[in-house]
């Protein structure tokens, strides 16, 4: 929400009309009953959320509602285990299918001080890499690449341990009681992350070309089809249904690139490509991987700090996606995004 500053109560008002817009006065205050927070209050609330932008009222009188402004909901922050107490065939969802003007509202999502987390990064990543001796780096970048391969993997359901990940990797020796399925993606992860390092000057600026040649990679061998699906696909937790039309994919997939050569942000175009490759979904399978790898290639190819998301609750990051694909909603994935970064500063090229 830029830097506007809202209050608790401020911001309940805000979680209550992203899925209940518009709202009468009356139910607003019956929101709030059990806070003991005064009509005068709550007034006085809304008139200060309608003079930063963030809501607008429609009607007059007692007939006057409330509903956020348009582009509003994709930094307001909501509370995820809340949310997702309500079960998948009862929640309201806003967005049900894709959202094509959402591309158009993806701009201003850092502050300038989580902008300057990412800077400070980037100097020290220039410096590491400057500094440290070769043989150093090199087995900075393999345990970098073990952590990736086995997180981004474990996300997709893989049970490969991160022990037994690194003697895969090391050793090409595959764990026992395991799919061979399970081992390919891991090592599919592992040449699409070389590529991104032998190439990395041609991902500073990424095209569609780009994107379908990191998923062929990642889903080589793993009875995916590779190219931009032709049929619908649904996504396990949500009723949101992604767009069933290759044309129209292709059309979006277009238009993301489009929009974000126009962003001067290294990390907002990188957050862009993480949310809105795996909101589009233009591939039968394999979609959020290729979003984490090309928002990975974006990042190292302009000098800051791969995400390995180690560090990352699986349920947590599937969540705020799915949070984004209802509800335009970035703030929790960017918290995500952000942490990450903050983590891989703290823990890689040490």
């Amino acid at each position: 929400m830029d830097d506007t500053q809202v209050n608790s109560r401020q911001t309940k008002l805000l979680e209550f009309l992203l899925v209940n817009s518009p709202s009468s006065r009356s139910k607003i205050e019956n929101l709030l009953k059990d806070d003991n927070v005064s009509r005068i209050t709550i007034i006085r609330d809304l008139n200060y959320l309608v003079s930063v932008g963030l809501i607008e009222h429609v009607g007059g009188g007692k007939y006057v509602q409330y509903r956020l402004k348009s582009g509003k909901e994709l930094l307001i922050p909501i509370d995820l285990e809340k949310y997702f107490l309500t079960i998948t065939d009862t929640r309201k969802i806003k967005y049900p299918v894709f959202n094509f003007n959402l591309i158009n509202r993806l701009t201003g999502l850092f502050s300038k001080d989580e902008l300057e987390v990412f800077e400070q990064g980037k100097g020290k990543l220039k410096n590491k890499f400057s500094s440290l001796d070769k043989t150093i780096l090199k087995r900075e970048l393999e345990r970098f690449t073990i952590e990736l391969s086995w997180k981004s993997s474990q996300i997709e359901g893989n049970t490969y341990s991160l022990l037994e990940t690194e003697e895969l990797i090391k050793n090409k020796k595959e764990a026992k009681g395991h799919d061979k399925s399970e081992a390919i993606m891991i090592l599919n992860h592992k040449t699409a992350f070389d590529t991104i390092l032998e190439k990395k000057e041609s991902f500073k600026e990424i095209t569609v070309a780009d994107i379908r040649i990191i998923h062929s990679e990642l889903v080589r061998e793993l009875d995916i089809k590779s190219g931009i699906r032709e049929s619908a696909v649904g996504i396990t937790g949500t009723k949101y249904l992604p767009l069933d039309n290759k044309w129209q994919i292709e059309e979006a997939l277009n238009k993301l690139i489009v929009q974000t050569k126009k962003i001067k942000s290294i990390p907002e175009k990188a957050l862009i490509f993480l949310a809105v490759i795996a909101y589009l979904q233009p591939f039968t399978d394999g979609n959020k991987r290729t979003s984490r790898m090309i928002s990975n290639a974006i990042l190292l190819a302009n000098g800051y700090y791969p995400l390995s998301y180690r560090s990352v609750d699986e349920v947590e990051y599937k969540k705020a996606l799915i949070l984004f694909y209802e509800q335009n909603n970035l703030y929790h994935l960017k918290r995500i995004f952000l942490e990450q970064q903050r983590f891989a500063i703290d823990n890689y090229f040490l």
